[in-house]
Order: C-alpha cells, then structure tokens, then sequence
C-alpha cells in the first residue's frame, strides 16, 4: 500500500475537491469553481507525476483492502496501467483547467457545483478501472464511471436531445457491462475466485468464449462499430471538455480491458488478431466516412473518435497476429504503435474538443455551415485546431504520424506471412491509408468552412477570443502534438514498455532499432524545418524592397458575391460521401426549382449510420419499450418500496 501513497493521494484530492465544494461551498459561485477545478487540478498533477515516475522504473505494485468485510478490493500498478494513467489524470488536469470559464454560469450554481463533482467521480473511477486488480474492484469501479459520465452527458437535462443522448449512452453502457460480467461469470465459473490471475488456466474453448464477450462489452464503450451508436450522440450533448474526457480517455478505459484479457487469458490464437484487427479496419473507415457527413462540428469530431480507435485496434489486431505468427518485432511494433495512438489520440483528439468547444462558447452553435472566417478573430483557436487536425491525418512533424508510422511498419511486416496473414496484413496497410486520405478531406473541410472565408451568420462576426483559462490548454496540448512528432523517443519508449509489461511470451526484444528509427523521425523533422526556415528567409529575401498590394478576390465574373457562394461542407463532401452511398446511405431534402418566378427553397441532406438504423431496432427500441412496461413499479409509495426492500432481503436470506 505505501509503494502506491502517491496514486491513492491524487485519487482523495480528486474526489475531494469535487465534494467538499459541493457541500460547504455551492452558495458562493467563484470561490467554489475555483477551489473544485483547482483541487482536481492539483491531483491530477500528482498522479500523473506518479505515473511518470513509475513506468519510467518499471514498477510492479499491489495493494488491497477490505470491502464490506466479504470482498477485497485489490489494486495493481503495473507498465500498462500506469501508461494508461498518463492519458488519463494529463487530460484530466486540462479539461479541469479548461473548465474553470467554460462553467462560468452563475446561474446555475448549484448545478455546476454538482458537475464537478461527477467529474471528480469520473477521473477517479477511470484511475482505479486501470488499476483493478479483481473482479468485485473492476465492476465496481466501471460502473462509477459509467453513472458518473452518464449525468455528465445529461448536463442541460432541459434539452430534450441531451436527455435521448443520455438514456442512449446508458442503455449502451449497461448492456456493454452485461457482457464484461457475464466473462467474469465464466472465469469464476472455471477457477471459483474473483482474481484475474487464473484465468490463463481456462480450457481453449472458455477462452474463446470469454475473449469474444469481453470484446463486445468493452468494444460497446471503446465506441467499436457496431457498438459506437451511443458515442456521436453523448459526446456532442456534455460540456465540451467533458467530451475531451469522455473521447480522449474514458473510451479508451475499453481498449485498456481489450488489451489486458489478451495478456490474463493468454489466448494466442489466430482467430483473436483477426477478430479485433476486421474490427478495426471496419470502424476506421466507416468512422471518417461518418464524419465527412456531418453538419455538427462536435458531432464530426465524435465520428473521428470511431474512425482513431479502429487504427488503435488496427495496431492490436497486428500486433496479436504477430504473436500468434511467432514475429515479436511485428507483435511488439502492433502492440506499441496502437498503445503509443491511445496517448496521442488523447492528446489531439482533446485539443480538438476543446478547439470546438471555445468555437461552441463564442458562438453559440456548433453547425459548421452558419460559422467561417473565424480564424481572423480567433488566431490562437485557430491555429491550435489546425494543428490538432494535421495531427489527427496522420501527417508529419505532429505526433499522429509517429503511431501510425509504427503500425504502417508492423504490417509491412506482416506482408512477410502467408496466407490470411499476409491477406489481413495487407487490407490493414490499404485501410490505413484509405483513412487518412478520408480523414484529410475531413479536416479540409472543417478548416476551410469554419475557420476560413467570411462569416456565414451574425453569429461567426461577433466573436473574441479572451478566456484565458481555455486558451492555455488549447496551447499546451497543440505544443504536445509537436514535441512527441519531433522527438517520438522517449514516448514510444513509454508505449513499448508498457507492451513489454503484457508479457505475452515473444520473450525480450531489444528496443535499440526501435528508438533508431524514432530518431530517424527527429531527424527528418528537424530537416523540415531547416527547409521550411531557409524558404522563409529566402521569401523575406525576395520580396524586401517591393510593394505588396491586397485586392479583393476573384468573383467567378460576379460584382457583388455574398458569403452564400461559399463552398458548404455538404457540398465539399458530396462526392466522397455519394462514393459510399451503399454504406452511408444520404437523404436529402431539397425541393425543385420551377417556374419563372420560383419560390425560395432549401437544401438539407443527412447521411445516416447504418449501425444506429439496425442497433435502434434491435437494442433501444426493444429495452426503453420494457422499461416503459414497468413503470408501474414507481409510484411514489414509500410503503411499497419499503416491502421491495424486504421482499428482496427475503429472497437473498436462501442463497446466503
């Protein structure tokens, strides 16, 4: 327990701090958002110094403690919990700075008040879920954090669509839980103990059985397709640095169980690299092809985090096959490349919600076809957004790159198979790329129709940039993006020791050419800024001494163009989107021109998810109806629900 006082003080200052400000502080709005964003803050700096520390040195920990004097709630801080703690409490810590003048609404003080604290509860129970080190720990601590972002995401309960996002995530969450207990059922149906230890002694077919339910559970919250339906609902409807939270790091709380059932159950079949790496490919590419459709910039951005957990699952996918294959430099490039994108996905897909979320603060609308030329009054938000973007497409010298690089290699690697591996291995190099040409037009779009042009509404011309509290972390996580794209050595070395701490029996590969080729990488990005500086210089050069004239620009022959000959993101897309109309079915609405004198008309098109059209029928429909049928049990009778308690102490006094 001593060897983890430091992880367990950042977990009480956390939860304290959303607390203690609830309880003796709520009448006063200031002093009570400072102290609760201050206090989560300060706890996440400790705990993410901890985890620094830790994994540097290889550390190995355990601690315990009694729990209602029948269980145990054990903890374990091993090299892959602790890279996972990183993400965590360094996106924590700025969501909680970023928060401090978003939440500013004196109004709703109470409110607020009760925000910080789920959000206290959120970053402690993802903590502890990548620290549980049993079953009774583990569900106790994923369903923490399963309520606690549920009332996160409902925040502006009075919008009736935030309440549907919330009741989705819910149904979702709770289904996915379902799942991950009934794999815990099976363990402790084989080795009769709630430890994880035992479960490599299951018989070959149990594994199988457990792996493919533990998959869909935590596939469900890492936003897996088919299981994403929840996530470009409930991201858009929570404060935006809560989306940064729920996307950057608590979706990957289901990769982190993905990845740690692989290493309990010791299941080094074929089948299991085949299974998460189609996965992935499907979910990378269907995820940006969503997105390219969407109107809703924080909607867009949900779609992209489906579109990065498939390259994740990609790099797993690889990474499991090479295991399988007997090539630990495949399996250990699959496994470090994937987990080194869990870090950098946090980092720039964060910077992204809160980019957005400062667009959403200014504005007042997160649709991308009412805003443009925000960039002249917003330069810091933009500039940082497009940072985040370039990143996100995989594109050199930004931390995107370096991951994706790594994965790129463990499947060229991969080509050396035969058979379904060379076949799988080589789909996963062409959906890769397919992903980040995808993903390209994406961030084209964005940029070019939020940030760039004339404002398209009164909304985009009115707008500043003050806030400092939300601008800092902007900067931080931009500068972020930049050091791990320069100097990828020490990072990918953090990603590759905590492969290593799997143990997943390729033995020890020396990781001497893997930091070679991370240098590479510094090199080629210094090199690039070397060129970019001399043509800056040789431009300055140039041009010393002549005029430079502004003119208007060309209007296509027009003499008064107006913002509407604009280009829309729904026409930018078009084309991309019409390509995988079979998957991305498009509904437009956009009544005909006629006569000589013809009315004013409109266009609007959606494209709908195929997944939700299925899941909404299959899932929701069929759990909100049962629901509904219940509702007779609530009837605001104390006396009866004073007789459901007893009645089920009854029934639980025959199996005790």
């Amino acid at each position: 327990m001593l060897a983890m006082n430091n992880f367990f003080l950042a977990v009480f200052i956390i939860l304290g701090s959303g607390i203690l400000p609830l309880l003796f502080l709520w009448r006063r709005f200031t002093l009570m958002k400072t102290m609760a964003s201050l206090g989560i803050s300060v706890g996440c700096l400790i705990g993410l110094i901890d985890a620094i520390f830790k994994l540097s040195h290889g550390a190995d920990l355990t601690a315990s403690t009694s729990y209602l004097r029948a269980f145990a709630l054990a903890f374990r801080m091993d090299g892959l919990s602790t890279f996972f703690l990183i993400a965590i409490f360094f996106i924590a810590f700025l969501s909680a700075v970023y928060s401090w003048q978003y939440m500013n609404n004196a109004q709703k003080t109470v409110r607020v008040a009760v925000h910080y604290l789920f959000f206290s509860l959120l970053v402690v129970s993802m903590a502890l879920v990548v620290t549980a080190a049993n079953m009774i720990t583990f569900m106790l601590c994923w369903e923490i954090m399963s309520l606690s972002s549920f009332f996160l995401v409902v925040y502006n309960y009075e919008n009736e669509e935030n309440r549907k996002a919330g009741y989705l995530y819910f149904i979702f969450s709770q289904v996915g839980a379902m799942f991950i207990l009934a794999a815990f059922g099976i363990i402790y149906s084989h080795t009769a103990g709630f430890g994880f230890d035992a479960a490599a002694m299951l018989p070959e077919t149990a594994k199988a059985l457990v792996f493919a339910l533990a998959f869909i559970g935590f596939g469900s919250k890492a936003g897996v397709f088919p299981f994403h339906v929840w996530l470009p609902h409930a991201h858009p409807a929570a404060p935006s640095h809560i989306s940064a939270i729920m996307s950057g790091v608590m979706i990957k709380c289901g990769i982190y169980g993905i990845i740690r059932f692989y290493g309990l159950l010791g299941w080094h079949a074929p089948l299991s690299g085949y299974i998460v790496l189609v996965a992935g490919m499907v979910s990378g590419i269907l995820g940006v092809v969503y997105a390219l459709g969407q109107h809703d910039i924080k909607r867009l951005l949900a779609y992209h985090s489906v579109e990065n957990i498939g390259i994740i699952l990609i790099g797993i996918g690889l990474g499991m096959i090479g295991i399988s294959a007997g090539k630990p430099v495949m399996a250990l490039l699959g496994f470090g490349g994937g987990l080194l994108h869990v870090l950098n996905h946090s980092i720039f897909k964060s910077l992204l919600f809160m980019g957005a979320g400062m667009v959403l603060h200014k504005t007042g609308t997160r649709t991308i076809d009412v805003l443009g030329g925000l960039i002249k009054k917003m330069r810091i938000t933009g500039v940082t957004f497009l940072i985040g973007s370039l990143a996100i497409c995989g594109l050199p010298p930004f931390n995107g790159f370096v991951s994706e690089f790594l994965i790129y290699i463990g499947g060229f690697r991969g080509a050396a198979l035969s058979q379904t591996d060379f076949a799988l291995s080589l789909l996963a190099i062409v959906s890769l790329a397919v992903i980040g040409g995808l993903a390209l037009a994406c961030f084209t779009k964005v940029m070019g129709v939020v940030f760039q042009g004339e404002p398209r509404s009164a909304a985009a011309e009115a707008v500043n940039e003050k806030g400092l509290s939300m601008i800092a972390p902007m900067v931080i996580l931009a500068g972020t993006c930049l050091v791990i794209g320069v100097f990828p050595s020490m990072f990918a070395g953090m990603a590759l020791r905590a492969a290593e701490s799997l143990q997943l029996g390729y033995g020890r590969v020396p990781l001497a050419p893997f930091m070679q080729l991370t240098g590479n990488i510094t090199r080629g990005a210094l090199l690039f800024f070397m060129v970019f500086g001399l043509i800056l210089v040789l431009r300055a050069f140039l041009y010393r001494g002549k005029s430079v004239t502004a003119s208007g620009t060309w209007g296509c022959g027009f003499t008064q163009p107006t913002n509407r000959m604009q280009y829309t993101g729904s026409s930018y897309a078009g084309s991309i989107i019409g390509f995988f109309g079979s998957l991305a079915p498009l509904e437009e609405d956009h009544p005909p021109i006629a006569g000589r004198f013809p009315a004013t008309t409109h266009y609007h098109s959606q494209v709908h998810d195929i997944a939700e059209r299925h899941m909404q029928r299959v899932i929701v429909t069929p759990v909100l109806t049962a629901f509904d049928k219940l509702r007779w049990l609530q009837h605001g009778d104390i006396h009866l629900y004073i007789g459901y308690i007893l009645l089920a102490i009854v029934v639980l006094l025959f199996f005790v």
